[in-house]
């Protein structure tokens, strides 16, 4: 039919299959004709026939959700699993569905992502997380860079016991990977913090049921992300979410009721050197729920289907412009949004980048939370059971993770404090981290991914032992590793951030792990995309070329107060590149 019509024609007939099947969508049926779709999937239906009417061509990813939706297929699923029977390309991504990714060829395996609304989960769950990846996967866990929890090296013939068990614990896996609005994160203090302004559990909690109810909330063009933060002293990087709701207090005079409201930013996606952008509007904080799933009904009618490197809501949003898109989603909501100047909002908190390590005061009196280091996010079943009892025995139940990779044990009485840290030493854990291990972020990696071009965990450890050693660094910079270009350890957003790369050793085309080097990214107020300094460095030169870096930092900086990216912000790259070698020669 492409062949057959004018580019007029072409966006007639788009405009007119979307208006006739915005309540009605058809597919084809496996004997011939059609079949009618109706109910939730319908909208998704809509978008893909609006596509196919156009003359394009659907992802693959599409295609697998229109031949068979990933929830229609669980009794398929089991059959695979009595049969220990990997997945092919197909259900490998439709099982994401439940959470779980095979990750062949790197582990002939699973690994399964949960979901944890707002990071907080009781101890009970925790333990019993353990207990699962004790049973069905490697006896260790990964907290990950969205507050949540991974158990990985999950066999075929354990995947369904692993959802199942998953759920037995009051905890779900649903939608937490593939084309589906993933962990729902919040600030990890929340309720407990001297200094926010909101507690974000409630509106984190209600989304996150949001979406587990409503099915025509999965099967979005791509993956999408939001978060709710609360201006608590550790930092969400609400900023790198699809849609980010920052608690704010709205000042009298600006034509708006005064008090504290939800700022709204969109399109936040670091991996492709975007941060979510202010709207100027506010959100009524009974409405957040309200107006994400709008956002997200017109980015699953208008995100693109065809490209997967363009199907994030920053291409609508750039497609259209935020004026545009916003008027869609007043559309769809009935109503308008209100607007406020930047000036109507007052000055929020400042974050602390070390408050997530450490023993810091709750804002109930004599109650402290306690952050604890871990080795670029993973625990062993035996320190997973061990926090657990902590939190049980000394702290109120709770164990809050972050997106720092690592988690707090909250509640924790003053007189209780020591007896805690001890405890938590004897688990080979620490409650204090250097100035390096403190901000190191690292992705899974070659090791466990096959889009890695090198071993992000492996490296990242020994850059901090290498660099702990050598560098006497007196402030915090952070230094993210990520394996690849989806950016899951956000190395954009890094004072130093490493992204994977194959690099060549001699003319014939043989490659080794390596990485290019970026400098001077930043989060928050502060939020920059690093510049990239060296390029094609190899992972066995790594530990010396960040030592170099540092050392360069350190030399070069106005005074002991100047952070290194107000350092590199006030250079150039060559100038930078300068000031590095002479760290190398320090």
């Amino acid at each position: 039919m492409s062949g057959d019509f004018t580019l007029e024609q072409k966006r007639y007939l788009e405009g007119f299959v979307s208006g006739i099947t915005a309540a009605r969508a058809t597919r084809a049926k496996p004997g011939g004709g059609a079949e009618v779709v109706k109910g939730p999937d319908a909208e998704h239906f809509a978008a893909q026939d609006a596509v196919i009417a156009s003359g394009k061509k659907l992802s693959d990813q599409e295609k697998f959700k229109r031949e068979e939706h990933p929830f229609d297929a669980y009794g398929r699923f089991k059959e695979q699993a009595d049969a220990n029977q990997p997945p092919k390309p197909a259900d490998n991504f439709r099982w994401r569905y439940f959470g779980l990714f095979y990750v062949a060829p790197t582990q002939s395996s699973y690994m399964c992502r949960l979901r944890i609304a707002n990071g907080i989960l009781k101890h009970w769950q925790f333990s019993g997380v353990a207990d699962v990846a004790e049973r069905h996967g490697g006896h260790y866990a990964h907290v990950t860079t969205r507050a949540n929890l991974q158990i990985r090296e999950i066999e075929p013939k354990s995947a369904v016991a692993v959802v199942e068990e998953i759920q037995d614990l009051g905890l779900c896996s649903r939608g937490s990977g593939a084309d589906n609005i993933r962990n729902v994160t919040g600030t990890p203090t929340a309720g407990i913090d001297p200094q926010e302004l909101l507690d974000t559990r409630p509106y984190a909690r209600e989304w996150h049921f949001h979406i587990l109810n409503e099915r025509a909330l999965y099967g979005l063009p791509r993956k999408f992300n939001v978060a709710y933060d609360g201006a608590g002293l550790i930092p969400v990087l609400e900023e790198t979410n699809d849609i980010a709701f920052q608690a704010v207090e709205v000042k009298e005079g600006f034509g708006a009721e005064p008090g504290l409201w939800f700022r709204l930013a969109l399109g936040g996606i670091t991996g492709h050197k975007d941060f979510a952008r202010d709207t100027g509007v506010i959100v009524k904080l009974a409405d957040a729920t309200k107006v994400a799933d709008a956002i997200v009904r017109v980015f699953i009618a208008h995100g693109d289907r065809t490209d997967r490197n363009k199907a994030r809501l920053k291409y609508v949003l750039d497609a259209w412009g935020f004026e545009k898109f916003l008027a869609a989603v007043e559309e769809k909501l009935g109503a308008k949004f209100v607007r406020v100047p930047p000036e109507a909002v007052a000055p929020r908190p400042a974050f602390n980048r070390a408050a997530h390590i450490g023993v810091y005061p709750q804002k109930q009196a004599g109650l402290n939370w306690i952050g604890v280091a871990l080795k670029l996010g993973k625990m062993t079943v035996a320190q997973m059971r061990g926090l657990a009892k902590i939190s049980a025995e000394l702290g109120d139940g709770d164990i809050r993770l972050t997106v720092w990779q690592n988690l707090l044990i909250s509640g924790v009485r003053d007189e209780n404090i020591a007896l805690a840290k001890a405890a938590i030493a004897a688990l080979g854990l620490s409650t204090d981290a250097n100035a390096i291990r403190s901000g190191l972020v690292a992705c899974t990696g070659a090791t466990g991914c096959r889009f890695a071009a090198a071993h992000t965990k492996e490296n990242a450890d020994e850059i901090a032992a290498w660099c702990e050693e050598r560098v006497a660094l007196d402030t915090p910079v952070n230094v993210h590793l990520t394996g690849c270009h989806h950016s899951c350890a956000q190395h954009y957003i890094g004072d130093v951030g490493l992204i994977g790369a194959r690099v060549a050793t001699n003319d014939d085309g043989d490659t080794v792990d390596g990485y290019h080097v970026h400098v001077g990214g930043g989060f928050g107020p502060d939020a920059t995309i690093a510049r990239e300094v060296f390029r094609d460095v190899k992972a066995e030169d790594a530990p010396r070329t960040i030592e170099h870096v540092l050392k360069g930092y350190l030399a070069h900086r106005k005074s002991a107060d100047e952070s290194f990216l107000a350092f590199t912000r006030r250079h150039e790259i060559e100038a930078l590149r300068t000031m590095f070698a002479e760290g190398a020669a320090a």
